[in-house]
């Protein structure tokens, strides 16, 4: 299974979602960076993503987006297949 990287704050609901989507789907390990606790990480995340929201979710190189992204590769089963990708 590839890496999964996701950009997250601590009160976030969508992050929360997208978390228990990706356990539901197998996935135990996720490097969460909090931009809440640092701010030169959302600038970081603002910088590659061009996004400001959280989550921003990668799964390897891939740049997913944010939960309703991930939300829907999981309802067109397309998330299984990336998340099985090595």
């Amino acid at each position: 299974m590839p890496s999964i990287k996701m950009y997250t704050t601590a009160v976030c609901p969508y992050c929360i979602r997208a978390k228990q989507i990706l356990a539901s789907r197998g996935v135990s390990q996720i490097d969460e960076i909090r931009v809440d606790l640092d701010p030169a990480q959302r600038m970081q995340m603002m910088e590659i993503t061009g996004r400001r929201t959280v989550p921003q979710i990668f799964i390897g190189d891939t740049h997913v987006g944010g939960c309703d992204e991930l939300m829907a590769l999981d309802r067109q089963g397309e998330l299984q297949a990336l998340l099985g990708a090595a």
